[in-house]
């Protein structure tokens, strides 16, 4: 029996058995206030006792809590299958040759509903079941580099991936496509684009939000999307998701300037303190900057040490120097601090930082306001934090100071050389100002009112 209710337990389980209800069994219930039809899900170990799960006929799951069903009928069975058809991955000599290297998330994943986790749908047969277009864009080679959920992303794994990505570029591919979960994907965005430097080809860093058994799921057309930027001209680190939730366009973010927004919504990622480098629409690239690094010919290497001992610290009223101390006593080598408004923190932390700096700890200042500059210049407290020693961020995003400063600290030992480079543009992270339209731009009007087409890029 405990298969036929695979994840249940307690009161739901109960009452699923004394109503001989098995999973995929169809059933019609009548609650409190609504009736449902649909398919009874397994769940995962971890889930709620006191509730049921079906499978709505417009694919979408509801969780009914088994108190408030007043009747419950089998009305039929079907088992759901994920196995994949696979179909041969055409070749087609007129088109580029493109890697993806899968690190977890749904985008090129169906749902395991018995487990609560995704199976990859990773094979170019199975890639080319589930999304046949990709076969008229390029051909197509992958690689499972680690499934992970994004939020366990690591330093270590940002350097197996930008050495992966060294050794597929030099063996002649022509376009990376990596598969990432949306929660993080904007640090490892950030890592590569230091780690790889010198890039010759696109790399394009591709997620979805909904998953592909739903009916709302952007996964297909990110990934369509992908393969077109991953065949362009580009020879950067970027991201590209959807633009809009009319599902009609995709963004193209430059790696060090992109952050996820919204914790859902489909068109979550933007730019911060600019427009997109470009948008894919109808499986063709237009870039609305001409500053970008363009495909080459050159070796790729990837540059990819990297000091871990770097913290992330987001100020907060009532901060203490303990704080800070922690990080100091563990030998960290670099401190990010996220200040408020133009790069501030109070005043009873300078005791900590000071310390910091005199034991040789990097201490950069950015803005947790995300848009805009740090400017430390402007009132007693960012003076003061200059004079201690602290580095001014300048608009770098917090996350993306982070990773610069680890990666810094990986490279050379020379800490005048890394305080110099700090504040230095490498690749992209670095603006000289922020255009008026990009906060809060609206990338629609934008399109509709023809703005781009008169901005100086």
């Amino acid at each position: 029996m405990s298969e036929l209710l695979k994840g249940y337990k307690g009161k739901a389980k109960a009452f699923l058995k004394k109503n001989k209800i098995n999973v995929w069994d169809i059933v019609k219930i009548k609650t409190d206030k609504i009736d449902y039809e649909g398919i009874l899900l397994p769940r995962n170990e971890y889930s709620s006792p006191n509730y049921i799960e079906i499978k709505l006929e417009n694919n979408y799951n509801v969780g009914i809590k088994a108190s408030s069903v007043k009747h419950i009928q089998k009305v039929g069975e079907r088992e759901a299958i994920y196995k994949i058809p696979e179909k041969k991955f055409p070749n087609n000599k007129n088109l580029p040759d493109l890697k993806l290297l899968g690190t977890g998330g749904t985008v090129a994943s169906r749902l395991d509903y018995t487990t609560g986790a995704v199976i990859p749908s990773f094979t170019p047969g199975e890639l080319y079941s589930s999304v046949p277009e990709l076969a008229e864009i390029c051909n197509l080679e992958t690689e499972i580099v680690f499934e992970i959920l994004s939020e366990n992303m690591r330093p270590e794994y940002w350097q197996q991936l930008a050495k992966k990505i060294e050794a597929a570029v030099n063996s002649g591919k022509q376009g990376i496509i990596i598969g990432h979960g949306t929660d993080t994907m904007g640090f490892t965005a950030a890592a590569l684009s230091f780690m790889l430097k010198d890039l010759s080809v696109p790399v394009v860093l591709v997620g979805s939000q909904r998953s592909s058994d739903r009916p709302s799921s952007d996964a297909a057309l990110n990934l369509i999307n992908s393969a077109v930027v991953a065949s362009s001209d580009i020879a950067e680190v970027v991201v590209c998701m959807l633009g809009s939730s009319d599902h009609d366009y995709g963004l193209v973010h430059r790696g060090t300037l992109v952050r996820k927004m919204h914790s859902s919504v489909r068109n979550t990622f933007r730019t911060i303190d600019d427009i997109p480098l470009g948008m894919v629409k109808n499986r063709k690239t237009t870039l609305f900057h001409s500053d970008y690094r363009k495909r080459s010919e050159q070796e790729t290497k990837a540059y990819s040490d990297f000091e871990a001992k770097v913290a992330l610290i987001y100020s907060y009223p009532g901060m203490k120097n303990d704080l800070i101390d922690f990080y100091v006593d563990k030998n960290y080598k670099g401190l990010v601090l996220a200040g408020t408004g133009l790069g501030h923190v109070s005043t009873e932390v300078y005791d900590s930082i000071e310390r910091a700096l005199q034991e040789d700890i990097i201490v950069l200042m950015t803005t947790q306001t995300l848009h805009g500059f740090v400017g430390m210049n402007v009132y007693s407290t960012g003076r003061e934090l200059l004079n201690l020693g602290v580095v001014p961020g300048n608009n770098m995003l917090p996350e993306v100071g982070y990773v610069k400063l680890g990666w810094l600290l990986g490279q050379f030992d020379d800490q005048n050389e890394i305080i110099r480079l700090l504040q230095t543009n490498l690749v992209g992270e670095i603006i000289d100002r922020e255009i008026p339209i990009a906060f809060n731009y609206n990338m629609d009007d934008l399109l509709e009112k023809g703005n781009l087409d008169k901005l100086d890029l």
